[in-house]
């Protein structure tokens, strides 16, 4: 099974480490996994603030540099979202549309790849902590992945899962939202971490990047004391656990 890894950008330049932890993952479950190096941005900040024509520049270039990919995986709800359903916005041509569609039918976010398509029913390793899980907007609502990260942080040895209140509600991140709608934008977020901290959990984890620099930026100015990890670090790590034994 070959696997082309999709590095989203505020990954790339600020959290490359989830980038390896993913590579690291697939790796494990068996994938060949390679890094089309060619690739640039998705174009979602772009087409957020209304810029159509330069996000359709930014997708074509992404057909090509992943057409030829038999599976694309991203650390990323968001991204995927943009690439799988988001792109069906832009005016594209008969031939970009089946270029879409290609692209489209093959690409995946982490969790939902290892459990849909490689069958990975739980992780071999350990990680104490209790942790709980925030629902970013995109990968719930447009992609439907709910279960799938849930499902492998409870396999997990020592993890203990802890569900806090009201998970699917918004960080207020959102992009440029957050910068144009601050007030707002923060609002959101306090309420957000105010329910994490009621679970009694000491880490907070989900899967798309933004959300949780979003959450962190806020626990950080306040100095509430509970950390963020994205879930492709905690199932390395958990992972490296087992194997340090």
């Amino acid at each position: 099974m070959q696997v082309a890894l999709f590095v989203p950008c505020y990954i790339d330049q600020l959290y490359p480490d989830i980038a390896v932890s993913t590579y690291n993952i697939l790796k494990k479950f068996g994938a060949d996994v390679y890094y089309p190096e060619k690739q640039t941005c998705c174009g979602q900040p772009a087409f957020n603030t209304g810029y159509f024509e330069e996000t359709k520049k930014l997708a074509l270039k992404f057909f090509r540099d992943f057409k030829e990919a038999e599976y694309i995986v991203a650390p990323s709800g968001s991204c995927v979202t943009m690439v799988k359903k988001l792109y069906a916005e832009l005016d594209l041509n008969e031939n970009q549309k089946e270029d879409w569609l290609n692209i489209a039918g093959k690409i995946y976010e982490l969790t939902e790849f290892l459990v849909k398509v490689m069958n990975v029913s739980g992780i071999d390793g350990e990680f104490n902590s209790s942790v709980t899980y925030h629902d970013s907007c995109h990968l719930l609502r447009e992609l439907g992945v709910k279960d799938e990260p849930r499902m492998l942080l409870n396999s997990i040895k020592g993890l203990d899962f802890v569900e806090m209140e009201k998970s699917e509600v918004c960080c207020g991140f959102g992009g440029t939202f957050a910068v144009k709608y601050a007030d707002i934008s923060t609002a959101m977020v306090e309420n957000k971490v105010h329910w994490a901290l009621e679970s009694g959990a000491e880490m907070l984890t989900g899967c798309d990047v933004s959300c949780l620099m979003n959450i962190d930026g806020y626990i950080q100015r306040m100095a509430y004391p509970i950390k963020v990890e994205h879930i492709a670090n905690i199932i390395w790590k958990a992972i490296e656990n087992k194997n340090m034994q």
